[in-house]
C-alpha cells in the first residue's frame, strides 16, 4: 500500500529522496495518520497540518545531533514516523505502547518531554546555552504553534533569547493566519536577502568601515538603523520578533517542501536567534479535518469514511455537558455570572455559553495565570467568574490562585474538568494533583461530586458562596443518574450512603460508585461495610468522620482517584490525629509516588488498584480475611 514509508527507517533516509518522492511520501504519511488515528484515537488535525514541515525539518537538520523540541508535543506524530516508530503506531496511546507526546525513553530523537504548551522556547534556549557552555556544535530548534506562542511563558523566553543573542531557531507553525499575495511577495524578497550569507557579510563589513570614521561613524550607523527600523515597522510582518532581538524569516508556505527547505537552510547560515514563520493548514489532506479542525484536533476512534458528527450528544451526558447545561441555566437567572476559558471553550463546554452570552464570555488564550487573575479582577467588582480549566492545566496558575484569589477571599469558582485519570493523553494530562495543591490554601472550598446530578448541586452551591470554590469532576460520561433541579448542598456536610459496622469506605467523587458496588459484594461475604461520600474535601465533615471512626470495627478505607501524598486520605489522617482518633486503623487506596502513563482509563485504574475487586480485597485484608501480600503488590501504600 505504501511505497516510501517502509523506506524511511531514520531521518537520514529522507535525504535520499527527490522533491517528487518527498511529496509522495507526504501523501502516504497523511493516509497513514488517518488510518492509524482512526483506530486508536489521538491528535489528528495538528499532525496532518505539519507533514511537509516535519519532513523539511528532518531533511535540513540532523536529528538527534541537532535537537528538535516540539511545543505541547501533540503534533509530533510525523516526527515519530520519520524517526523509526511507524511500526509502533498500532499501539499509539495504548497502555505500554507509543505515547502521543515526545518521550525521552522512547527515542533519542525526543530530546525534551512536552505536554503543556508554551514551554519549547525556554527549553530550547536552555539546551542551546548548555551547548555553548560545553563548546558543542549543533543546532537547536523549537517548533511552536501560534496558539502556544500566545502563552506568557513563550514571550518570556523570546525576550530572554533576544537579549542573550544565543544561536537558536524557533519555527512558528501558524495554522490560522493568512497573508495577502503582495505582502507575501515582499516577505519572500526580504527573506532572500536575509538568508544570503553574502548579504550578512556585506552588512558587517559596511558597519565595520563606518565605525572607523572618526567622530561620525557611530552616529551614521544609528541614523541608518533608525530609518531602516521605521521602514520595517511599516512593511515587515515580523517586526515584533525583530524588536525582541530575533531575525524574522517568512512567512513561508508550510506545505511547499522546496520553499521550506530553502528557508531552513538559510536560517542555518544566520547567527543569533532566528524565527521562521510558517503558514500551514490544520487538518490538511483529510476533508473532514480541514472543514472542522477544532473537532478533529483530538478524537477518539472513528470510521474514516463515515466520521462522527460534531455536536452529537449521547446518553448518558458527559460531565462536561452537564457542567455546560447547568452553567447556562444558572447564568440565565444571575447576570453576574461570567465564564472564562484558557483557549479551551469546546473542551470545557463553554462554547455554548459563548454563543448565548457572548458579552459575559472571555477566552484569554493559552494563559492560565492571566485567566485566574483576570477572574479575580472581575470578582473584585462583584461579578462571579467561573474559570473552567482542565485540572492539569490549572497547575500552571498556582500562585495566582493563592495570592490573587484566595488571599483576597474572592468569589471565583474553579471548574476543574478532567480531574483524575484522563486516559490516553497520559502523564502530562492526568488531573491527579489538584486536591494536594488546593486543599491547604486558606479560604478555598473544594468539592468532588460523585455523579452528574451532584455536579449540578455543587455548581449551584459554589456560585452561592461569597468566597473561592473549586469543583473537580472527571472526564467522560456520567453514570446516567436522574438529573434533578439544582439545589444548594448543606455546607461542609458529607453523606452516608450506606450503613455498616465493620468497615467504612470514604470514597471521593468517581470512586463512590465503585465503593457502593464493593460494599454490596462484601455484604454477600458477611462483611458489613458503610460507604460515605464526603462531598466536601475541604472543609471536611468532622462529625461524620469521627462517627465513622468510632463505629467501624476494622477501621476506615479511603479511596480516591488522586495521589496519596496530600490527597483526601491524607486529610482524613491529619484530622484523626488532631482530634484524638490517631489509633483508628486507616488504609488508603490511590496513586503512589509515581507518574501514571497513558492508556485506557479502565486499564489504568486496574493497574493502580482502583477497581471494585481491589476495594473488596482491601476490605477483606482489613478484616483479616485476605492475603496481605496482594495489598503490598498494589503499590498503593
Amino acid at each position: 500500500m505504501y511505497k516510501w514509508l517502509p523506506v524511511i527507517k531514520e531521518p537520514a533516509d529522507l535525504k535520499k529522496l527527490n522533491t517528487k518522492e518527498l511529496q509522495e511520501l507526504a501523501c502516504e504519511i497523511r493516509s497513514f495518520l488517518v488510518e492509524k488515528v482512526s483506530k486508536t484515537g489521538g491528535h489528528l488535525a495538528p499532525n496532518l497540518g505539519v507533514v511537509e514541515l516535519t519532513i523539511a525539518i528532518h531533511r535540513v537538520f540532523n536529528s538527534p545531533r541537532d535537537q528538535i523540541i516540539w511545543d505541547v508535543g501533540h503534533q509530533s506524530y510525523v516526527h515519530k514516523i520519520l524517526t523509526g516508530r511507524a511500526g509502533l503506531f498500532d499501539t499509539l496511546r495504548q497502555f505500554g505502547g507509543l505515547s502521543g507526546f515526545p518521550k525521552l525513553k522512547e527515542s533519542p530523537h525526543d530530546v525534551f518531554q512536552t505536554g503543556h504548551s508554551s514551554t519549547s522556547i525556554s527549553a530550547a534556549l536552555g539546551l542551546a546555552q548548555a551547548r555553548d557552555l560545553l563548546q558543542e556544535d549543533h543546532f537547536v530548534v523549537a517548533v511552536i504553534g501560534d496558539g502556544a506562542m500566545g502563552g506568557g511563558m513563550a514571550f518570556e523566553a523570546l525576550n530572554h533569547a533576544g537579549d542573550m543573542g544565543t544561536d537558536l531557531i524557533v519555527i512558528l507553525n501558524d495554522n490560522e493566519m493568512s497573508i495577502s499575495q503582495n505582502v507575501g511577495g515582499l516577505a519572500a524578497y526580504l527573506e532572500r536577502i536575509r538568508t544570503d550569507p553574502k548579504y550578512s557579510r556585506l552588512k558587517e563589513d559596511i558597519e565595520e568601515i563606518l565605525r572607523k570614521i572618526p567622530a561620525i561613524g557611530g552616529k551614521v550607523i544609528k541614523s541608518v538603523e533608525r530609518v531602516k527600523d521605521a521602514v520595517k515597522t511599516l512593511i515587515v510582518p515580523g517586526m515584533l520578533f525583530e524588536e525582541l532581538g530575533f531575525t524574522y524569516l517568512g512567512p513561508v508556505d508550510g506545505h511547499n517542501l522546496q520553499k521550506l527547505q530553502k528557508t531552513l537552510i538559510g536560517a542555518k547560515h544566520l547567527k543569533g536567534p532566528i524565527l521562521v514563520h510558517v503558514l500551514t493548514k490544520k487538518g490538511k489532506g483529510y476533508d473532514f479535518a480541514e472543514l472542522q479542525p477544532d473537532f478533529y484536533h483530538g478524537v477518539g476512534p472513528f470510521d474514516p469514511l463515515n466520521p462522527p458528527e460534531p455536536g452529537k450528544r449521547n446518553f448518558p451526558p458527559s460531565y462536561t455537558e452537564v457542567f455546560s447545561d447547568t452553567l447556562l441555566a444558572l447564568a440565565k437567572d444571575n447576570e453576574k455570572i461570567v465564564a472564562i476559558t484558557a483557549a479551551m471553550a469546546d473542551g470545557t463546554g463553554l462554547d455554548a455559553f459563548a454563543q448565548q452570552y457572548p458579552a459575559r464570555f472571555f477566552d484569554v488564550g493559552i494563559a492560565e495565570q492571566h485567566a485566574v487573575t483576570f477572574a479575580a479582577g472581575l470578582a473584585r467588582k462583584n461579578f462571579h467568574p467561573v474559570v473552567a480549566i482542565y485540572s492539569t492545566f490549572l497547575q500552571r496558575a498556582y500562585d495566582q490562585i493563592v495570592h490573587d484569589v484566595c488571599m483576597q477571599n474572592l468569589p471565583v469558582l474553579f471548574a476543574l474538568d478532567r480531574a483524575g485519570i484522563v486516559g490516553e493523553d497520559g502523564e502530562t494530562h492526568h488531573g491527579v494533583f489538584d486536591l494536594a495543591y488546593l486543599r491547604h490554601i486558606p479560604n478555598l472550598t473544594v468539592l468532588a461530586p460523585r455523579d452528574e446530578n451532584m455536579l449540578q448541586h455543587a455548581l449551584l452551591t459554589g456560585l452561592s458562596h461569597e468566597g473561592p470554590v473549586a469543583v473537580r469532576y472527571p472526564r467522560g460520561k456520567g453514570l446516567g443518574v436522574k438529573l434533578e433541579r439544582p439545589r444548594r448542598l448543606p455546607w461542609g456536610q458529607g453523606e452516608e450512603l450506606r450503613s455498616g459496622k465493620d468497615i467504612t469506605i470514604l470514597a471521593v467523587g468517581s470512586m463512590v460508585d465503585l465503593a457502593l458496588k464493593a460494599a454490596e459484594q462484601l455484604e454477600k461475604q458477611n462483611l458489613s461495610v458503610a460507604v460515605i461520600d464526603p462531598v466536601f474535601i475541604k472543609p471536611l465533615d468532622d462529625k461524620l468522620i469521627s462517627r465513622a471512626a468510632l463505629n467501624s470495627r476494622f477501621g476506615l478505607l479511603t479511596v480516591e482517584e488522586h495521589t496519596l501524598a496530600g490527597g483526601f486520605g491524607s486529610a482524613v489522617l491529619e484530622y484523626l490525629e488532631m482530634s484524638g482518633h490517631g489509633d483508628v486503623s486507616v488504609r488508603r487506596l490511590g496513586i503512589g509516588d509515581h507518574y501514571v502513563e497513558h492508556g485506557a482509563r479502565d486499564v489504568l485504574l486496574a493497574h493502580l488498584g482502583l477497581t471494585v475487586e481491589q476495594i473488596v480485597q482491601a476490605c477483606l485484608e482489613m478484616a483479616g480475611r485476605g492475603k496481605v501480600v496482594s495489598w503490598r503488590q498494589s503499590g498503593n501504600e
